[in-house]
């Protein structure tokens, strides 16, 4: 037996490129034990994955965490949003399932926001615009692209949904990952019956909603799990709602998170609507909401900047009058799909680690000027900023994120904070504990806390007007060929 002083659960992060779980023990948030195992994407217009990779992974990483895993008493599974998964009447796919990147849907979500009264419709009746993300995005590009696999789908589900369903035998989802699918009503909590009939998706194809605290189903006997039978299953949820259950998060309590694209959210206890498409109106996996805005160049388009510069990431420079908009890849926050990078204010005496420090001061920008529209009016402007993701612990991302926010920034020492919120919703099932209460006895946000410094204004209100100048050259199709 493991020495632990609690029960053990175990949590996992389903991710786009691999899987990962953890076994914690409930009493004290200890890992006692942690595997891995990757998967993969396809390349080319689409991004696909087949769902039976996910389960031979859960089923590797489980395998590493040796008999800790067989001990745990109970389990959740935290996945990556949006993913269409469609399945037969024998359980199987009957396609690999087209994931949250995958764009091949972009003209059936201008379609469908055109066609059910725009964007305030979708505002309000499921909490967010619709994008290409969007799970009922790709349901209508499959009707219309594969007509024989949508006719040959008796289910669909998320990504998350597939693996608890393969643990249980049972079809269910939650509220978090639920409202990602732009068939969810927010106002109702329940599937959008005008929204299915015009996709024409029926709603016995859909798992159950489990609410949070629920037990979705119990592990059953028919598997190669290192689980004991009856071990209990929590609802699981989509990764940015178990993230926020990972830290604990309270109400106003904002976080930015640095990866590949760039995320802000707090969770409230306000149901979102915002017809600009800015903030998605998540919910959460506890019963308030999840409010989220995602810029999609963030470190990646950073470090590409270093590249060509010949820098290191870290090899920035002070004094800058510089503004480099590092839109890459176009950008979603603000929403400019067209968008290139923009260099403006380039001197004979700029350096190349001014430059450098200005694709930081653009990436900052964008996701500082979101969280503005995240945060409850009321939300405390003095609180910390929790800074999480790949990014969070390199020096130039923090001091840009002091500088430019004014606020005080913590960054938690916990990683993998996907799995602990999963980890942690399980605990709670035990329990009957409220899973973000259980995260906070862990003390999983637990880190330093670097002291807030004045805002600097002045690059704030320099980016904003070359934004606002350059609005014409942003907007403009780039021939990328």
């Amino acid at each position: 037996m493991s020495e632990a002083e609690g029960p053990l659960v175990v949590g996992v992060d389903s991710s786009t490129q691999s899987t990962k779980a953890l076994v914690v023990d409930a009493a004290t948030g200890r890992v006692v034990a942690t595997g891995q195992a990757p998967h993969t994407v396809s390349s080319g217009a689409g991004r696909e994955s087949d769902p039976r990779q996910w389960w031979d992974a859960l089923c590797e990483a489980l395998r590493q965490c040796g008999e800790a895993a067989h001990e745990a008493a109970a389990v959740s599974v935290g996945g990556q949003q949006h993913g269409l998964v469609t399945l037969d009447e024998r359980g199987e796919p009957v396609r690999p399932a087209l994931l949250w990147n995958d764009v091949r849907s972009a003209p059936q979500a201008r379609r469908l926001t055109e066609e059910l009264g725009g964007a305030k419709f979708w505002a309000e009746r499921t909490g967010s615009v619709l994008a290409a993300s969007f799970t009922v995005t790709k349901w209508a590009w499959l009707a219309e692209h594969e007509p024989e696999a949508a006719r040959a789908t008796k289910a669909v589900r998320l990504p998350h949904d597939y693996l608890t369903g393969r643990l249980t035998g049972q079809g269910t989802t939650d509220r978090g990952d639920a409202s990602g699918t732009g068939w969810w009503a927010s106002g109702t909590e329940a599937y959008d019956e005008e929204i299915l009939a015009h996709v024409g998706l029926d709603p016995a194809m859909l798992p159950r909603v489990v609410r949070p605290g629920e037990v979705a189903g119990t592990v059953r006997d028919s598997h190669d799990l290192p689980f004991s039978k009856g071990t209990l299953v929590a609802p699981g949820t989509g990764d940015n709602a178990a993230a926020a259950l990972g830290l604990g998060l309270r109400p106003g309590m904002p976080v930015m998170s640095l990866g590949t694209s760039g995320t802000v959210y707090a969770v409230s206890q306000r149901r979102p609507a915002d017809p600009s498409g800015t903030v998605a109106g998540f919910a959460d996996a506890r019963g308030d909401w999840l409010p989220l805005a995602c810029t999609l160049n963030c470190t990646l388009a950073v470090d590409r900047v270093a590249t060509l510069l010949g820098l290191d990431r870290e090899a920035v420079e002070p004094g800058t009058a510089v503004t480099l908009l590092p839109f890459l890849d176009g950008e979603r926050t603000p929403n400019l799909p067209n968008a290139s990078g923009l260099l403006h204010g380039l001197r004979h005496d700029t350096t190349a680690g001014q430059l450098l420090q200005g694709a930081y001061d653009g990436a900052v920008h964008s996701l500082l000027g979101a969280l503005d529209l995240v945060l409850d009016q009321d939300a405390d402007p003095s609180a910390p900023l929790l800074l999480i993701g790949g990014g969070a612990r390199g020096a130039a991302w923090q001091q840009t994120v002091l500088r430019l926010s004014g606020r005080p920034v913590q960054v938690p020492e916990a990683k993998e904070l996907v799995a602990l919120g999963a980890a942690a919703q399980a605990a709670g099932v035990l329990t009957g504990e409220d899973p973000a209460a259980v995260a906070r006895r862990w003390n999983t946000a637990a880190g330093p806390v670097l002291d807030a410094v004045e805002q600097d204004e002045e690059t704030l209100t320099r980016i904003a007007g070359v934004l606002s100048d350059a609005a014409p050259l942003l907007e403009r199709p780039t021939d990328t060929h």
